[in-house]
């Protein structure tokens, strides 16, 4: 062979070598490249992931009084928690699940708007109740004082239709009992409450024995020593009661006390009450009232 054929080959090959080398420095560039816009990508992203968990952490700290609204919250900021700690172990150059992640962020924000529309909602729905019932409490005050001038104006005749009605309780005093009957305030040592109350007088009632039903309403709702059997009737039904007592009713102020025991390892739980009482079909007095530790 030539020696000029020889070169000729030799320089082709140089030109070959160069030209893949050429390549493959272009091409590791675009790879570094691509790595490095790919870190900076999944930092901005874990980034708008560390945003996203404030705000949940925010909306969590707000007085939201829909339980349900409470629940998903909560699962969708533990989602997110879940996403960004996967996010912080996948490598920069996975841009598959990346790309992933990007897209169950856009979804959480999709869900997280709904929320929040929601919460917007039943604030809005809350202010609106809390202004209705401020003017509602302002039309009993006018109520209350138009009642007042014509109690004034005609105190005999307001007296007898008012008491004419039904028998009205005017007071309520709640005390803690332990095993021993004594007072207590603590009320991981009641094992009863007793109610002191007062039945306003009423000269145009029929005196007599009359019976008296009591429901007590826990703080989460339920009804104290409810039982299928204790039942009594009300309205168009029948309703159940905690306690029942009867009572010698004369017309006059009376004042009485009735208990209401605990169950069987039944404890009192601190909160707010309600204790109502019922006689001859009516709802004659209702009263919040608040038991401690």
């Amino acid at each position: 062979m030539k020696k000029s054929v020889v070169y000729t080959i030799f320089a082709i090959l140089l030109v070959l070598v160069a030209v893949l080398a050429y390549l493959f420095l272009s091409q590791r560039k675009e790879m570094n490249e691509m790595v490095e816009q790919m870190t900076i990508e999944k930092e901005e992203l874990e980034d708008e992931y560390e945003d996203l968990a404030i705000q949940f952490d925010g909306y969590q700290q707000m007085d939201i009084r829909n339980d349900s609204l409470q629940d998903l919250l909560a699962r969708e900021q533990q989602r997110v928690q879940d996403l960004l700690e996967e996010l912080r172990t996948t490598k920069a150059s996975n841009a598959r699940r990346i790309a992933e992640l990007k897209k169950e962020l856009a979804t959480v924000r999709a869900v997280m708007k709904d929320y929040v529309r929601q919460i917007d909602s039943l604030n809005a729905t809350n202010a609106r109740l809390t202004v209705e019932n401020q003017q509602v409490r302002q039309e009993n005050q006018q109520y209350r004082s138009r009642n007042e001038e014509l109690t004034q104006a005609n105190t005999e005749l307001t007296e007898t239709v008012t008491r004419a009605a039904m028998l009205e309780i005017t007071s309520n005093t709640v005390t803690m009992l332990n095993k021993s009957d004594k007072r207590t305030r603590m009320s991981s040592h009641a094992r009863k409450l007793q109610f002191d109350f007062v039945i306003a007088k009423n000269i145009t009632c029929t005196p007599g024995m009359k019976d008296l039903y009591v429901r007590v309403i826990t703080p989460a709702g339920e009804l104290m020593d409810e039982s299928e059997s204790k039942l009594f009737a009300f309205e168009s039904g029948e309703i159940p009661y905690s306690l029942t007592q009867q009572i010698e009713y004369s017309g006059e102020a009376y004042s009485g006390t009735c208990y209401c025991p605990l169950g069987e390892g039944e404890k009192v739980q601190p909160g707010f009450y309600t204790v109502d009482f019922f006689c001859e079909g009516n709802l004659i007095g209702s009263f919040p009232f608040q038991l401690k530790k």
